[in-house]
């Protein structure tokens, strides 16, 4: 009995941090209709969230689990501007030219990024199976993505593309580079110092290329930042690792491919976004593909 409540208080958790991270793109969309930089956008969302991981991070200060030396920190200083700031930028950016439910789907294919960062730097082996998927996923993004343009016949379209497979990049970059790290950190603290970098990063990109206030704005952008810093940044960043660590990383890969689906029901709900039915047929194919690329060989 124990056993089923424990996997039960993970799937709802698991199901809670996939369903608040796709809603992210949701807020960036609806501060994007106030006519808000991106850098804006970006830095509101930072520096609203600074002090929750600012906070959390003072509480684990202790929890070093290994020997942690300054070689650690530099990578984790490189891993935090790739995985949370430039993936943010490229996600964010990319997010002006496309609507929500594409981003999410196109950001969807990191898992086959991951498999292939994997094979080309790390030489390890790509199977049968895991190629198959790979095909199959790039097959309903492109299957998505035509329909997207025979609509709207808009060449931005591919500026878009081209920034969220960036964010999807740099993203699976930083999951293969810091699966080394987090033992050494924690999850918890790693995270923390992380989004602490990428944070000082925002800042700095701001102070050299913008510099214009951004206290300017109606009380509605500040709502929609301090939302999505906290309900789509903070605490499902830290739902994931509980939910982690109650199924582990397979089950909760399995569940978090329910995240485009979110994504497009509030979408619809929300920004008034519709989806044809070749999408809808993209999506599924895309899904399908991840999940299979996702698993573990039985054999392996």
């Amino acid at each position: 009995m124990k056993k089923i409540s424990q996997n039960a208080i993970g799937v709802v958790t698991a199901l809670l941090a996939v369903f608040l991270f796709s809603s992210k793109a949701i807020l960036v969309k609806l501060i994007y209709e106030f006519e808000v930089p991106t850098i804006h956008i970006l830095l509101l969302r930072m520096l609203f969230a600074l002090p929750f991981y600012t906070g959390i991070l003072w509480f684990q200060r202790k929890k070093t689990r290994q020997k942690v030396t300054r070689k650690h920190y530099a990578w984790l200083l490189v891993f935090g501007v790739m995985g949370y700031y430039l993936a943010s930028f490229f996600d964010f950016y990319g997010l002006k030219y496309l609507t929500a439910s594409l981003e999410r789907i196109i950001l969807f294919v990191y898992p086959t990024l991951v498999v292939l960062i994997g094979a080309l730097f790390l030489k390890t082996k790509i199977t049968k199976q895991q190629a198959i998927a790979i095909v199959i996923t790039y097959l309903g993004v492109f299957l998505t993505f035509a329909s997207e343009l025979q609509i709207h016949h808009d060449r931005h379209l591919f500026v878009g593309v081209g920034l969220i497979f960036m964010s999807a990049l740099t993203y699976a970059s930083y999951l293969v580079g810091s699966g080394w790290l987090i033992p050494k950190f924690g999850t918890v603290r790693f995270t923390s110092i992380a989004m602490i970098v990428a944070c000082v990063s925002v800042l700095v990109h701001y102070l050299f290329t913008d510099r214009i206030s951004i206290l300017n704005y109606s009380k509605e952008v500040y709502l929609y930042a301090l939302v999505m810093a906290f309900f789509c940044t903070v605490l499902p960043s830290y739902l994931v690792s509980f939910a982690i660590q109650k199924l582990g990383a397979s089950k909760f890969s399995i569940i978090g491919s329910v995240g485009p689906v979110f994504t497009i029901l509030v979408a619809a709900l929300v920004l008034g976004e519709r989806i044809t039915f070749v999408q809808a047929i993209g999506v599924v194919v895309v899904i399908i593909g991840v999940r299979v690329v996702s698993k573990k060989e039985k054999n392996g």
